[in-house]
């Protein structure tokens, strides 16, 4: 890790953490297709177990729909914001959505740009549309570029540039926001968040969890404004499997 990690480490390893997770290449290293992302057993033990080491304070926070979560890290059922915060499930069950924007005009620009070159494909979540360009790296500018002209008269959406990846979601959310809504909540009200994650669509969770006092951890290279770094998904994995194995000191308890 690099200058700083120390204080994500201690927090981590205290009793007044609120974790908040990434999910691609954070917890888990990006492939080639979301769907080809792997999930091992050793990482759901790991989860599992900081999940009670935490009382119940650890979320995943995605720009993954939880439907998707779910089904990637069954049996566990976490909290959870899916979509940049376009729909968030509590520690007590509950999945609240937000109402949907309109994606006519979206949808048909980036359905015509997939059409159009090989190796784009268009995705579609309560609240956002996604391109993908993972297979087609070259053309991320343009992705850009036409999804950003599609909404140049939207105010209510916002444009993100991700890892090979072009998305547009409902302006004023992110995750960002759906921290502060886990922060406002039992069990992780009151404590100190821990945010960590990739991307540049992490940003916004950075930014805010920073402004309260909180810790930002960024994984892998990059500019960002997280105050920690760490090299990789597999050093995190490493780093949370250790802690979740640590018992929890009487003083931390305190």
């Amino acid at each position: 890790m690099s200058a700083g990690h120390h204080d994500a480490l201690d927090l981590l390893g205290g009793a007044d953490c609120a974790l908040f997770l990434d999910f691609d290449g954070t917890l888990v290293d990006i492939a080639a297709l979301p769907s080809q992302v792997v999930v091992t057993p050793e990482l759901l033990a790991t989860l599992a177990a900081l999940q009670l080491r935490l009382g119940g304070r650890l979320a995943v926070v995605s720009g993954r729909p939880i439907a998707e979560l779910d089904t990637l890290l069954a049996p566990l059922v976490l909290p959870a914001a899916g979509v940049h915060g376009m729909e968030r499930r509590g520690a007590d069950g509950v999945v609240r959505r937000l109402p949907q924007p309109d994606f006519s005009r979206v949808r048909a620009e980036a359905q015509a740009l997939a059409t159009r070159h090989p190796g784009l494909w268009v995705e579609e979540k309560h609240g956002a549309l996604a391109l993908h360009c993972r297979q087609a790296p070259a053309l991320y500018p343009l992705c850009s570029a036409a999804m950003g002209a599609a909404i140049a008269d939207r105010p209510d959406l916002a444009l993100m540039a991700g890892k090979m990846i072009v998305e547009v979601k409902a302006t004023g959310t992110g995750k960002g926001t759906a921290i502060r809504d886990f922060l406002s909540e039992a069990p992780f009200r009151g404590h100190r968040p821990l945010f960590i994650g990739d991307d540049t669509t992490d940003e916004a969770g950075f930014e805010y969890v920073q402004r309260i006092d909180g810790i930002g951890l960024k994984v892998g290279p990059g500019p960002s404004m997280a105050r920690c770094r760490i090299a990789s998904a597999a050093e995190l994995r490493a780093v949370l499997a250790r802690s979740a194995a640590t018992p929890t000191s009487d003083k931390d308890m305190t």
